[in-house]
């Protein structure tokens, strides 16, 4: 089946995010097609791919199947991270210490480029970890680049810290989840940290409250490393 065909598939609607969607192709495949030209799937599925080769936990992907805009990947089965934590099925505290594995075992894993640095996926948070029964699986690799993991560290926790100093009924489960994630704040550095508060701030996808908290939410990040 080549770029045509993925084309064609025109199963149900499994989710949404925002960036894009995901269908279903059978059991065992999905395909997730991304929104207004948004991203590069075939980019994307590479990482995955190369990750997967050094034992990393992401999904599966067919490349030959899939396009610019269009990725076949493994379809993943249980909940996520965040639905685990909203329905009190996994604490906080656990859950931060498996985000908190999961970018250490990313940056063991080498780069494909020949500039060196580490695969940083950049967008690791509750709702991009499905828990499989074979353990956790990180999805949506929509911002993976290669470079230095202070700023992986600082990705993860600046969005956790956005939820946390916030008004609505995540605010205290982030709080803890951040305190799990920066168990041990060695891997975050100011210059990761500076570098994903401007990303987030110049994020289009973020909406104007997400923006206005970012300075509060540096702050408590910076906490950890007092």
């Amino acid at each position: 089946m080549g770029e045509q065909g993925v084309e064609k598939v025109t199963g149900r609607l499994l989710g949404s995010g925002r960036t894009a969607d995901v269908y279903e192709i059978d059991e065992a495949w999905v395909l997730r097609r991304d929104r207004e030209g948004y991203g590069d799937a075939l980019a994307k599925g590479a990482v995955m791919a190369h990750v997967r080769e050094h034992g990393y936990p992401a999904p599966r992907v067919r490349l030959a199947d899939s396009s610019r805009t269009e990725l076949v990947m493994q379809r993943l089965s249980g909940p996520t991270m965040l639905g685990a934590l909203t329905e009190g099925t996994m604490g906080a505290d656990e859950a931060g210490g498996i985000l908190a594995r999961l970018l250490r075992q990313l940056h063991g894993v080498p780069a494909r480029g020949a500039q060196g640095g580490r695969v940083l996926h950049l967008d690791l948070h509750p709702d991009n970890v499905v828990l499989t029964p074979d353990g956790p699986y990180v999805i949506d690799w929509d911002n993976a680049e290669e470079g230095d993991p202070g700023l992986d560290w600082a990705s993860s926790a600046v969005i956790l810290a956005q939820v946390a100093v916030g008004d609505e009924a995540l605010a205290e489960p982030a709080r803890a989840l951040l305190a799990g994630l920066l168990a041990d704040p060695s891997g975050l550095t100011g210059n990761g940290l500076a570098e994903a508060l401007r990303r987030r701030a110049a994020n289009p996808t973020m909406n104007r409250r997400e923006v206005e908290v970012l300075g509060e939410a540096a702050e408590l990040v910076r906490s950890f490393k007092a």
